[in-house]
């Protein structure tokens, strides 16, 4: 209904517009990629979840195209967690979501950027929101596997959240920042916001600006179970994690990690870290490097 209604304004409007519907994983990576180089389109409208979202942000960075500062997107949210629009108070309204994409200000902002490996070769992935390590990556995954029996809910992702803590085992992780923060020991969890909501309205990084050019973030180490128990009502309410004396937090524009297990069985070293970009998962091996791109595109809401 959504898009007939949309499709019916922007006719009323005399727009030119081309749309494309997304068939696959990654499909609004590619799709995206492919408007912005091959049919010289800036200006993007999405109607989807985080997600849909990040593989178009996705499509965009790797765009090769001379003017990429002038794309600009705005979107109609329609997915679980809807994360990035609750800092622009984007809902499921979608009237409101087209006017702000016609009559609001373009804003620039900031984009993170994950370098990695696997098999050797250096990738890049791109995050609009937050990127997140263990219990963070954990949860994707449960939720993942939770959305199949009792569908999407913004409350399966604290349900998903549970089951992580409970499950997840802490591993050492080496990190070091451009401000000079070294951490150096088990971590259970740890995210890197350019926005301040995650996991479905999780104020893991309040004070997380998209425009400031720094990612706000907060790390845990492994936590006892009262510590848990008095975390699970901050998630209830919607408080920030940060007011918990055992949660920490840092700002930085670049972060770099790197994990050194030893496999039990073999002895071997690994360097195999998951991780979790806007909700999509990432198998990789460190190291990490992540950048935040200062206004690197632009927002229309």
């Amino acid at each position: 209904m959504q898009r007939y209604y949309l499709f019916d304004l922007l006719k009323a409007r005399g727009e030119d517009f081309v749309y494309r519907i997304t068939q696959y994983p990654n499909h609004a990576r590619e799709l995206a990629r492919e408007l912005a180089e091959e049919q010289g389109i800036r200006r993007f409208l999405i109607l989807g979840g985080d997600g849909t979202i990040s593989e178009t942000i996705n499509g965009l960075m790797e765009a090769r195209i001379p003017d990429k500062d002038q794309l600009e997107f705005g979107f109609m949210p329609r997915g679980t967690g809807n994360d990035y629009g609750r800092y622009w108070g984007l809902t499921k309204d979608y009237k409101d979501s087209l006017d702000r994409f016609f009559h609001g200000k373009p804003h620039p902002v900031d984009v993170g950027c994950v370098t990695y490996f696997r098999n050797g070769n250096e990738h890049h992935h791109y995050f609009i929101n937050s990127v997140g390590f263990g219990i963070d990556a954990k949860t994707c995954l449960w939720a993942s596997t939770l959305k199949y029996y009792i569908g999407s809910h913004s409350w399966s992702y604290l349900v998903a959240l549970i089951c992580a803590a409970w499950t997840h085992k802490s591993s050492p992780l080496r990190v070091r920042t451009n401000e000079g923060l070294t951490i150096n020991e088990k971590l259970f969890t740890m995210n890197i916001g350019v926005g301040p909501y995650s996991g479905g309205g999780i104020r893991q990084n309040p004070d997380a600006d998209p425009t400031d050019g720094i990612f706000h973030s907060m790390f845990v180490k492994p936590p006892t179970v009262w510590q848990i128990m008095r975390a699970i009502p901050h998630l209830l309410v919607g408080n920030p994690l940060t007011k918990l004396d055992f949660v920490h937090s840092y700002t930085a524009s670049e972060v770099l990690i790197d994990v050194d297990t030893i496999d039990e069985k073999s002895g071997q070293k690994l360097n195999h870290l998951v991780c979790e970009a806007d909700g999509i998962l990432v198998q990789a091996c460190t190291p990490y490097k992540i950048t935040c791109m200062h206004h690197a595109l632009k927002i229309t809401c």
